[in-house]
């Protein structure tokens, strides 16, 4: 594969989530996954995995952070030069960007105009809840793995997520104080760093 292939190819995948992507980073990571793990086998489901603990650690949007790492992994992967691995992040995160900002531009044109148009809210209202389950199966994604033989679906773990009951009672632990306990999600986050340090 080309040098040149390899950029478009890029390109065209990340400029295709950010364009088909409503409710932010979280709902985004099921493309991702999809496109990269899946479709490209860029990575493997295991980096994915730390690409996104990564992500949700560092400043920025969880999705812009994980397509900068991402590209900036498959070119390095495919050349072994870090500079085309710099070109690769900054091709990755500028298509995921672009569909949004070309859309929030004709969105700012027109919203003041169509805001009370009665097609336009029922729009709205059917994607709430689609994003809420693009959510839901970034969650998923993270914890079962999916074999399709003959049609049929075998899920089991990711045992490379959750390789242990250490695993599985950090992640019961960190649920039950976002959702029950209202913690800061920040404190969850050195939490869970302080804990994986004494346990492992």
């Amino acid at each position: 594969m080309t040098l040149l292939l390899l950029f478009l190819q890029l390109a065209g995948t990340f400029f295709v989530i950010g364009l088909f992507t409503v409710g932010g980073g979280y709902a985004m990571l099921s493309l991702i996954q999809n496109e990269v793990v899946v479709a490209h086998a860029w990575i493997t489901e295991s980096l994915f995995t730390d690409i996104v603990a990564i992500s949700q650690m560092t400043p920025g949007p969880i999705g812009i952070n994980t397509a900068t790492y991402v590209g900036y992994n498959v070119l390095y992967q495919a050349t072994g030069n870090h500079l085309l691995g710099i070109c690769g992040s900054a091709t990755a995160t500028l298509a995921l960007v672009l569909p949004s900002f070309i859309i929030m531009l004709l969105i700012v044109r027109f919203y003041t105009k169509f805001r009370s148009n009665t097609l336009f809210e029922g729009v709205m209202g059917a994607l709430r809840p689609t994003v809420v389950g693009l959510i839901g199966a970034a969650a998923v994604i993270l914890i079962v793995k999916t074999t399709w033989f003959q049609g049929v679906p075998t899920l089991s773990v990711v045992v490379e997520n959750f390789p242990d009951w250490k695993s599985w009672c950090l992640l019961g632990a960190a649920f039950a104080v976002s959702y029950r306990g209202k913690v800061n999600p920040i404190l969850v986050i050195i939490g869970g760093a302080v804990a994986g340090l004494l346990l492992y």
